[in-house]
């Protein structure tokens, strides 16, 4: 699908859809996307439309049977990247190979994860963000007010404290799609004396 065709499917989707798109002015950069609070596979839709309405070059990581089958081609062609989650360690080097083989392209990722039962937000977005040296961009849903965007774009600076202070400044008055489901956006490593990563 070309990119003017998927801008003309994501303006007809905001016409018809009950939610309200309001995002910031974007940087015409390569980033990582948050899309949080991720409570819903909803959210999943109103990234893409978010994206190809603002001609946003997309990526987002599955779990390797996601691509398997029949669907593999068409999670491909939206964007998707397979990532073995039982090594986590190797996240990072699978996007980074991904960007030197594909070129340029911003990244979603859902810190929350798809599971319930979790109560901190997975660090590999500021992982993948510090080591590619990308700056994220925070996407939200709102079924408070049915908005939802992109926010600010803010460079990780290695206080990981700090940055996830002006990230929380952000989502915390952000309930997502299922309001229930939310994960107060923290990483286990911020209360890691002495750590600067995450």
């Amino acid at each position: 699908m070309t990119s003017r065709l998927r801008r003309a499917v994501a303006r007809l989707f905001w016409r018809l859809s009950r939610w309200e798109l309001r995002s910031q002015p974007q940087p015409d950069v390569p980033r990582v996307l948050i899309g949080a609070p991720h409570t819903s596979n909803w959210d999943f839709v109103l990234m893409l439309a978010i994206a190809w309405e603002a001609g946003i070059p997309l990526r987002w990581l599955g779990k390797t049977s996601l691509f398997r089958g029949p669907a593999g081609p068409v999670m491909r062609a939206l964007g998707g990247i397979a990532v073995d989650r039982s090594d986590p360690s190797r996240v990072v080097e699978e996007v980074l190979a991904e960007q030197r083989t594909t070129g340029a392209f911003s990244l979603v990722v859902t810190p929350e994860g798809t599971r319930g039962g979790a109560t901190h937000w997975k660090s590999g977005f500021y992982r993948i963000a510090r080591s590619a040296d990308l700056p994220v961009t925070l996407g939200y849903v709102d079924r408070t007010t049915m908005t939802t965007g992109l926010g600010p774009t803010l460079t990780m600076t290695g206080d990981v404290r700090a940055d996830m202070d002006r990230i929380r400044a952000f989502y915390a008055d952000k309930a997502g799609f299922a309001p229930g489901r939310r994960i107060e956006p923290r990483l286990r490593s911020e209360d890691a004396a002495g750590d600067g990563g995450a």
